[in-house]
C-alpha cells in the first residue's frame, strides 16, 4: 500500500464487524474514502447505513463489541490502527477532533462546561490555568453561547439541547485539530446559530486547512459545505462524486429519491418522495444489490449479482448494475422519476378550537447561596398567546433557547415544581393548568409529547417493546395485551421499523432510529394533539418523509392537531398551517405560514429566513436517469 500524502486522512479497504445478539453484524463492508486537509468531505445516508460506525473507527473509539476486521485508517504516512492507546490518545483532539452525534450523552454531567472545555485545551495545547479558561472563554462566544462569562460555569442540564451541541462543538475545536469528523454537528441547533457554525469552520478551513469530515442528513447543508459527497447505504458507499456533479446528476436510484425526499412549500399538499422499508439487517449475508428491495429500477440480476463500485464519469463512482454493460435487460434505462404536482390540500372543515393559550408566562427561579434559595428568576416564556384548532398544525420557529420548548412542557404540566406558570391554557374548554389527577391523566391521554432527545426520553433498561406498551397500559386500561401487540407492530412498521426491533434494547439503535420509536411511542394512545419537539432533527431526509407523511395521514384520517416545534424551515413550509417565529420568550410574528414565510414583516423573521440553507430544486429535478 502506498503511503498517503501528509495532509491526508484516509481509510482503504475497511471492515467493521459487531458482536450482536442476532449474529455477527458487518457495519462496514469494504469502505475506502480521502479526505485533504482544507476539503469538506460529506458522508450521507439512512439512519443505521454505518455513517456514524465510520467515524467511531476512524476514531479508534469503537463499541466494547466491535472490531476492525481488515482495512486500513491512515493519516499522513501514519497508520492509526497499529498505534498503541497512549499514542492515539494524542491523535484525538490534537490532531483529529470530533463532534458527537448526541450532546447530552456525551458531555459530561457532574462537570461544569467550562471545566470540559478547559480540559480538551491542557491536554492537547501548552496553555494552563487562566489562559486555558480564557481560550474556552472565547470559544464558547464563538459558538454562539448567550452570556458565556456566566454560562462558562453552568453544569450541561442547564443548556438546551442546541446549546449542549454548541458546547461539544468549542471542544472539538478548542485545540485547533487538522482535521474534525463531524456527527450531525448541526443536528439540533436552529438555522442562524447553524450558519453561524458553519460560517465557522469554513473560516477555520481558510485560516488553518482543516479538513472537514462532515457526517449529515441535511443536503442543503452538504449542498453549501461539501467539496465531496458520498452516499452510504447497508454499511458501503453507493455513489461518491464532486458535490456539484452529485446534486446535478445523481446516478444511483437511492441518490435520486432522496433528493426528492426533501420537504419545501412545493409539495406542499402532496406526499413526499418517501422510500418505501428502512435499511436491512446488517447481520444477514447479502447475494445482490443491498438496495434491491426498495429500489423503483430494480430487475432481476439485482437480486443475485453484487454490483461494483466503477467509475461512470471522471471522479463520479456508483454501485449500480444499471451501469455494468450487459447487466441491464434491453429498454431497462429508466425515465426520469419526475414527482408529480401536488393535489390541492383540501380546504379545511369549520374550525373546532382544540387549544387556546392566552398570556403564558414562564420563569424559572435562578438559586445561590448555601440553602439554595431563589435569588432572581428568569422569565424563559414572556406573554405569549395563541389558538389552535383541531386538525390543524402550528409550528414554532426561532432560536435555541428562545422559549419553544418550554411552552410544550407547560402544556403537559411537566413544570410543576421547577417553574412558576401564569396564564391559562385552555383545552376543550377546560384550563389545563388547574387540572389534577384523574382529569389531568385524561389530558394527558388527549395530549402526548414526542421529546427533542430521543436517548434521554427512552429507559435503557426497557425493551422497546415494552417502552411502546408502558403508555397505553397507563392511559388505555381497556385494552388487553394481544390488542395492544397488535397495536404496537402494526404503528412500528408505520414509523419504518421492523417489527424484530421490539425486542432490542434502545442503547441497539442509531440516533434516529431512536426518534422513530418515540414517534411511535407518542402516537401508541391515539393523542388529539401531538407536541412535536424537534421530531425530525435526527432523522435522514427519507425517514424524514415517512414521518411526515405519516403525520399528514394521521392528520387527515384522525384530526390530530400538531404544535411543531422544529428550526427546519422546509418541515414548515410542508406541514404547517400557521407559523409563530419566536425571539427571547416573545412571539415576533404570528400568521398563516405562506404570508409569513413569503412576506415577512419582522427583521428577525428576515434574518431567520437568509440563513436557511437551500437546495436548488430545479437542478437535479430536470436532470435526467440516463445510464450508458
Amino acid at each position: 500500500m502506498s503511503a498517503a500524502p501528509a495532509d491526508t486522512l484516509s481509510i482503504e479497504a475497511l471492515h467493521v464487524a459487531l458482536d450482536a445478539d442476532a449474529g455477527l453484524v458487518r457495519a462496514i463492508d469494504g469502505l475506502s474514502l480521502a479526505i485533504t486537509r482544507g476539503e469538506t468531505f460529506a458522508l450521507v445516508g439512512e439512519s443505521g447505513c454505518g455513517k456514524s460506525m465510520t467515524a467511531l473507527a476512524l476514531m479508534r473509539l469503537l463499541p466494547e463489541n466491535g472490531r476492525v476486521t481488515a482495512g486500513s485508517v491512515r493519516l499522513g504516512g501514519e497508520e492509526l490502527l497499529d498505534l498503541p492507546e497512549s499514542r492515539m490518545r494524542a491523535v484525538r483532539g490534537a490532531r483529529v477532533g470530533m463532534i458527537f452525534q448526541e450532546p447530552a450523552t456525551s458531555l459530561n454531567p457532574v462537570m461544569r462546561i467550562g471545566t470540559q472545555i478547559v480540559e480538551a485545551i491542557e491536554a492537547h495545547t501548552a496553555l494552563r490555568g487562566a489562559a486555558a479558561r480564557a481560550k474556552a472563554l472565547d470559544w464558547l462566544k464563538r459558538v454562539g453561547i448567550p452570556e458565556p462569562e456566566r454560562r462558562i460555569d453552568d453544569y450541561p442540564f442547564r443548556l438546551s439541547g442546541g446549546q449542549k451541541q454548541r458546547v461539544m462543538i468549542a471542544i472539538a475545536l478548542a485545540a485547533e485539530p487538522e482535521f474534525l469528523v463531524a456527527d450531525e454537528p448541526t443536528t439540533a441547533l436552529d438555522v442562524t446559530i447553524q450558519k453561524q457554525i458553519l460560517d465557522l469552520l469554513r473560516e477555520l478551513q481558510r485560516e488553518r486547512g482543516l479538513g472537514l469530515m462532515l457526517i449529515t442528513h441535511d443536503l442543503g447543508v452538504v449542498a453549501g459545505m461539501a467539496q465531496t459527497v458520498a452516499l452510504m447505504y447497508a454499511g458501503q458507499i453507493v455513489e461518491v462524486a464532486s458535490a456539484k456533479d452529485f446534486f446535478a446528476h445523481p446516478r444511483h436510484p437511492y441518490a435520486r429519491l432522496l433528493l426528492r425526499a426533501v420537504p419545501d412549500a412545493s409539495q406542499r399538499g402532496g406526499e413526499l418522495a418517501a422510500i418505501a422499508g428502512s435499511v436491512p439487517p446488517l447481520w444477514r449475508r447479502f447475494e445482490g444489490c443491498r438496495f434491491a428491495d426498495r429500489c423503483d429500477r430494480v430487475f432481476d440480476r439485482c437480486h443475485g449479482t453484487e454490483p461494483p463500485l466503477i467509475e461512470t464519469a471522471a471522479g463520479h463512482q456508483v454501485r449500480c448494475l444499471l451501469y455494468v454493460d450487459g447487466a441491464s435487460p434491453p429498454g431497462s434505462a429508466p425515465a426520469t422519476t419526475a414527482i408529480d404536482a401536488p393535489a390541492a390540500r383540501p380546504a379545511p372543515a369549520e374550525p373546532s378550537l382544540l387549544l387556546d393559550v392566552q398570556n403564558l408566562v414562564v420563569r424559572f427561579p435562578v438559586r445561590g447561596g448555601l440553602l439554595q434559595r431563589a435569588r432572581s428568576h428568569v422569565t424563559a416564556v414572556d406573554g405569549v398567546s395563541f389558538r389552535l384548532d383541531a386538525g390543524r398544525t402550528l409550528a414554532l420557529v426561532g432560536e435555541s433557547g428562545c422559549g419553544k420548548t418550554t411552552i410544550g412542557k407547560a402544556l403537559l404540566q411537566l413544570l410543576r415544581g421547577t417553574a412558576a406558570v401564569e396564564g391559562r391554557a385552555l383545552w376543550r374548554g377546560e384550563d389545563l393548568f388547574s387540572l389534577q389527577g384523574d382529569a389531568l391523566r385524561r389530558a394527558r391521554r388527549e395530549i402526548q409529547i414526542v421529546f427533542q432527545d430521543p436517548f434521554a426520553s427512552l429507559d435503557p433498561r426497557m425493551r422497546v417493546f415494552e417502552a411502546l406498551e408502558e403508555g397505553l397500559v397507563a392511559l388505555r386500561p381497556e385494552l388487553d395485551r394481544a390488542a395492544r401487540r397488535a397495536r404496537i407492530e402494526t404503528l412500528v412498521e408505520r414509523v419504518g421499523l421492523r417489527r424484530d426491533a421490539l425486542e432490542r434494547w434502545p442503547h441497539e439503535f442509531s440516533g434516529g432510529q431512536r426518534q422513530r420509536i418515540a414517534i411511535a411511542r407518542a402516537l401508541a394512545v391515539e393523542p388529539r394533539l401531538l407536541v412535536c419537539d424537534e421530531p425530525t432533527s435526527a432523522l435522514d431526509v427519507s425517514v424524514q418523509a415517512q414521518i411526515l407523511n405519516l403525520l399528514r395521514e394521521l392528520q387527515r384520517e384522525l384530526g390530530v392537531s400538531y404544535l411543531f416545534i422544529t428550526h427546519n424551515i422546509g418541515v414548515v413550509e410542508y406541514i404547517a398551517d400557521e407559523v409563530a417565529v419566536m425571539h427571547r420568550g416573545r412571539f415576533e410574528e404570528v400568521g398563516p405560514v405562506g404570508g409569513v414565510l413569503e412576506a415577512p414583516r419582522s427583521a428577525y423573521t428576515r434574518r431567520l429566513l437568509a440563513a436557511v440553507p437551500r437546495l436548488d430544486r430545479q437542478m437535479f429535478q430536470s436532470s435526467q436517469f440516463d445510464p450508458p
